[in-house]
């Protein structure tokens, strides 16, 4: 299998139990993740070589976060030690009308302040197949996003694919800074992953298509992803289509585009959802296997749906699905039979 890259922050997510709400809440479980580390989870449970790169402290909150990376498989040799935190974030898990609430506790982390001499993006990409970026790790800090910079530079490099998961975080930076930054960086992409709402906050581009009101017409996705082609040269564009009838029940397909044809997904009517936290994120990282290990992109789309579908169903931030498991969903198996 392949050596795949991905940089980011991993976090320590702090959650009261069940669908409790923050302020009736004793205790709180900590349950690693972030964008990035949630791809590599998935692309290890896929067979690949997985490797997440990051910064985290010496003591052992820090060691918590490498842990939980250890313990499913991904590789854990290029996270540079040092620096004083490990972002936190609380999330409140909502049901039905009742939206999922996030609040990040993440300035100053590790990752946000590191410097470009931790690491040795070179040796990081050497044999590498694959890397894997989100807008959130630029959002983090001017330093992070010079690190991206650097790590998109050293793939080129080295001729490994590289993604991008838009990511857009309201709560991280404004519109026009993320333009700013992101589509300089566009050029070093083949891949690239994302919303109508994250194409147009983060590349300025709109489409046509009522969202809000549940209408994920693909139709306006069209001219969307010809025109992102056009401008940044891409080998690939997706995008996810989530229909949100209530904190529980989604709707849930993707479309993707390789220049000369369109692939839309079989759609899946997710419910009840236990937690969609990642849900994204194990989109990417199925995406990733599929355009790696399928002959098609309609395959690999297919592939990437389902896993993300079953990661619907999880509670916590990895998506903790076998190939295998994929697979029968994507076949066709929904019906939720006890498997004996």
């Amino acid at each position: 299998m392949a050596k795949i890259v991905t940089l980011g922050e991993i976090m320590l997510r702090l959650s009261p139990e069940g669908n409790d709400r923050f302020i009736q809440s004793d205790t709180f479980r900590i349950i690693p993740g972030g964008g990035e580390a949630n791809v590599a989870v998935s692309a290890a449970n896929y067979g690949h070589d997985a490797y997440f790169v990051t910064k985290l402290p010496k003591h052992e909150i820090g060691q918590i976060a490498v842990n939980a990376l250890r313990r499913y498989g991904v590789h854990t040799d290029y996270i540079c030690r040092g620096g004083n935190r490990v972002g936190l974030y609380y999330a409140e898990t909502g049901a039905s009308m009742r939206p999922s609430k996030v609040i990040y506790d993440r300035s100053d982390s590790a990752i946000a302040e590191a410097d470009p001499s931790d690491f040795d993006f070179d040796k990081i990409m050497e044999g590498a197949s694959w890397f894997h970026w989100s807008g959130i790790t630029p959002a983090i800090s001017d330093k992070a996003a010079e690190l991206t910079k650097l790590a998109c530079e050293a793939a080129k490099r080295h001729g490994v694919t590289v993604s991008v998961d838009l990511n857009f975080r309201k709560k991280l930076w404004t519109s026009e800074k993320a333009i700013s930054v992101m589509r300089p960086l566009m050029k070093y992409v083949d891949v690239c992953i994302g919303n109508e709402e994250d194409a147009q906050l983060c590349l300025g581009f709109k489409p046509d298509a009522d969202v809000e009101g549940g209408k994920t017409d693909a139709e306006g996705y069209y001219g969307i992803f010809k025109g992102m082609m056009k401008e940044f040269g891409f080998k690939y564009v997706v995008s996810t289509l989530r229909e949100s009838l209530s904190a529980t029940h989604n709707g849930w397909k993707a479309l993707i585009y390789n220049g000369k044809e369109f692939y839309q997904s079989k759609h899946y009517d997710i419910m009840p959802i236990i937690d969609r936290v990642g849900g994204g994120d194990s989109f990417a990282g199925g995406l990733i296997h599929g355009l790696l290990t399928k002959d098609t992109q309609g395959e690999a789309l297919e592939f990437a749906v389902a896993a993300s579908a079953l990661k619907h169903t999880i509670p916590g931030d990895f998506n903790m699905v076998s190939t295998e498991e994929v697979n029968s969903l994507a076949g066709g198996n929904a019906n939720g039979r006890v498997q004996r």
